[in-house]
């Protein structure tokens, strides 16, 4: 009964002082209003100058990718209240272009699986490179995971991402899941991953080859189910030559 009639006493207070609580709010909401342009505003000049770097990384990454291109980082800002979150009000768009003289379009508006692909991999490049240069001399090396990098490419472009990961592999552990010999072949190590049907139920098992077993499986990849002494060869180059 107490802790009812202090409650009461409590609403009846804020609907007696309606006015001062709304003004109190009010000037607390402008501060903070003024407090996130402030922020957003400084931001949004921090990211304009971090998207002309990464632009400038990226292109050069995705021209080493068998493509000839523009790319432009566009950073804008929304000063609307309705477009303030919590990472600011900038609204970041990748432009590209994969022809010499078309416009600057929209990334995910015309950019094919494998130009999305080889993108992705040159801007994941981009900024581990970037951040492979810290203020301390011993980076912690971080784990990349890459699956279907090789959605339509194929020949020179994909020993072009093959180079690259093999390069990010350097300094950082990459983890691809590929179905092209091109890529496969610049691995340092080979899981094979097996799906199968046992007791009704789908079962997975994860392999590591040696190096017989790695030639094998990419001579398969190259020739299909019948692998031959031709394709055994041809592998056994392709991961001579990726060394």
């Amino acid at each position: 009964m107490i802790a009812f009639g202090e409650e009461v006493a409590r609403k009846l207070a804020e609907v007696e002082d309606r006015d001062e609580i709304l003004k109190v709010l009010r000037a607390a909401l402008d501060e903070a209003a003024v407090a996130f342009r402030t922020a957003a505003s400084a931001l949004h000049t921090e990211r304009k100058a971090a998207a002309a770097k990464l632009a400038k990384l990226a292109e050069t990454q995705i021209n080493s990718l068998a493509m000839k291109v523009k790319f432009e980082v566009d950073v804008k800002a929304s000063e609307k209240e309705s477009g303030w979150t919590s990472n600011g009000w900038d609204e970041v768009v990748y432009r590209i272009a994969t022809n010499p003289g078309e416009p600057l379009k929209p990334l995910d508006e015309i950019a094919s699986g494998g130009e999305m692909s080889r993108v992705m991999l040159a801007l994941k490049v981009s900024v581990e490179e970037s951040a492979a240069k810290p203020k301390t001399k011993t980076p912690t090396p971080r784990t990349l995971v890459f699956d279907e990098i090789d959605i339509g490419i194929g020949g020179r472009a994909a020993e072009a991402v093959g180079q690259k990961l093999k390069s990010l592999g350097r300094g950082q552990q990459v983890l691809c899941v590929t179905h092209l010999p091109q890529i496969a072949a610049f691995a340092d190590q080979h899981f094979l991953i097996d799906k199968r049907e046992a007791d009704g139920r789908t079962k997975m098992q994860i392999r590591l080859l040696d190096d017989r077993a790695r030639t094998h499986e990419i001579a398969r990849m190259v020739s299909g189910a019948k692998v031959t002494e031709t394709s055994l060869q041809h592998a056994a180059q392709m991961i001579a030559a990726s060394r």
